[in-house]
């Protein structure tokens, strides 16, 4: 490849913002060995590069999910699993990731540092890329997000998986309204915080007391109705995929109980990373009307079945709801949060979205929002969505993976949707040509996403 890029790195920040520029000299060649890189950028990030023999051409850019800044070890990645780096090796793929400069909430540096990290791998290994695809798994969704609308100039196309597609803020708000439920509803006269966390130590104090009244409300008929309504505003689902999705109202509300009690534990502890990087509490919910956002709710039908028949209103719950709704943000913090973490569907390149339908941590419905504000800049001829029929987080197979990637790289070439982008159906197909991990694409719209103030006013 004799194709020499100078790249120019146009990046939204906290507060206004320089352009970085950054320009490369001509590499040296590239001997056709493949190999294995590593290196460090001076603000402590640290990136991995794998390269292999019969490289394509493309390299690669993995961003990484979210890690708890209270959990130790925050390694660079250039893959989400080692079946799908081998894969894409295979596919003669160039993989490079970063660490980014920290863990906990990194989305505010982390396009920097990936880009960085980018220049650095191409600099210690002589690549001359003809393309560059950046891909990403849960917040590196986000990650990968942003760099579609900002980093057009160093990046060909852009795949977010898993994504956390509504941004930081919307994030935080359809979670408040989860914990808003279990905490005027299922912990009557207790004394939650339920955000504005100052230390850590209060995150988990709050996690401790959520989980433990879901856990005495799901002894009492009455309890169980309003753990699915906490539930249904957590955007949580059956747990099953859509062949084997059960019916039975106490089997649903056992799998959104079990789904409920594991997010609390994580998400929770988590909006204190948020809140630490926002400056202060960047979530609201007065003014809310729950009456008309449960309306909205993909699981309103099972909740109005466990609450009849636990002999309660429902209407009266969520008037109740509305009536105690008083968190106010700090604005400053919004304003922080929506600079350094949000997505305005303003695409610059390209871009493939991919979601599994049952996603406690993602729910499938954040690809609605993205949508709409694709659609509303005017760039939907640039996205495509596709949704898998899988339970979890980010479970995405290989080959699910590598076919999003294979139909990316030809729409960044031919300069159009081929037939892969068209369907779920050619998804499967592209999927089995490459790998035989298994695919399961299916053609669906997601719901609306409750989280969305903006778009309610």
């Amino acid at each position: 490849m004799s194709h020499v890029r100078t790249r120019t790195l146009s990046l939204a920040a906290v507060a206004a913002t320089a352009a970085l520029s950054v320009g490369l000299l001509a590499p040296p060649a590239f001997a056709d060995t493949g190999g294995d890189y590593s290196g460090s950028l001076s603000n402590g990030t640290t990136w991995l590069a794998s390269v292999p023999a019969d490289w394509n051409g493309t390299v690669l850019l993995y961003s990484h999910g979210y890690r708890p800044s209270f959990v130790p070890g925050n390694p660079a990645a250039v893959a989400p699993d080692d079946a799908t780096k081998a894969l894409l090796l295979e596919r003669g793929y160039a993989l490079v990731g970063s660490s980014y400069a920290s863990s906990g909430w990194a989305v505010p540096t982390a396009v920097d540092d990936q880009l960085q990290s980018l220049d650095a791998m191409l600099d210690e290994t002589g690549l001359d890329p003809e393309y560059v695809l950046a891909y990403g798994t849960s917040m590196g969704g986000l990650v990968t997000g942003r760099l579609a609308e900002l980093a057009g100039d160093v990046i060909d196309g852009a795949m977010p998986t898993c994504g956390l597609m509504e941004g930081a803020v919307d994030l935080n708000n359809y979670q408040l309204d989860g914990a808003h439920a279990i905490d005027q509803l299922l912990a009557v006269n207790q004394d939650i915080d339920i955000e504005g966390y100052d230390t850590l130590g209060e995150a988990f104090a709050a996690s401790a007391a959520l989980t433990a009244a879901v856990q005495a409300g799901q002894q009492t008929p009455e309890g169980r109705a309003r753990v699915a309504l906490a539930a249904a505003l957590f955007h949580l689902s059956d747990g099953a995929p859509a062949a084997e999705a059960p019916t039975d109202p106490a089997v649903l509300q056992q799998s959104l109980f079990s789904q409920l009690v594991s997010t609390i534990g994580f998400v929770t502890p988590g909006r204190f990373d948020i809140e630490s990087t926002a400056g202060g509490n960047a979530t609201w919910n007065a003014g809310v009307d729950y009456q008309k956002l449960f309306a909205q709710s993909a699981d309103r039908r099972l909740v109005q079945e466990l609450y009849r028949q636990a002999g309660l209103d429902l209407k009266a719950d969520l008037a109740t709801l509305t009536a105690t709704a008083d968190v106010v943000a700090d604005p400053g913090s919004v304003e922080t949060l929506r600079a350094s973490s949000g997505l305005m569907g303003d695409l610059q390149v390209p871009v493939i979205s991919l979601h599994t339908l049952d996603d406690v941590l993602a729910p499938v419905q954040v690809e609605q929002e993205y949508a709409e504000d694709v659609r509303t800049a005017g760039d939907r001829n640039l996205l495509r969505q596709f949704q898998v029929d899988r339970v979890g987080h980010c479970s995405f197979t290989p080959a699910e993976i590598a076919a999003g990637i294979e139909a990316l790289q030809d729409r960044v070439e031919s300069g159009n949707w081929g037939l892969a982008g068209q369907s779920a159906q050619r998804m499967n197909q592209l999927a089995a040509s490459v790998d035989d991990s298994g695919s399961a694409f299916v053609s669906t719209q997601p719901g609306e996403f409750l989280g969305d103030r903006e778009g309610r006013r």
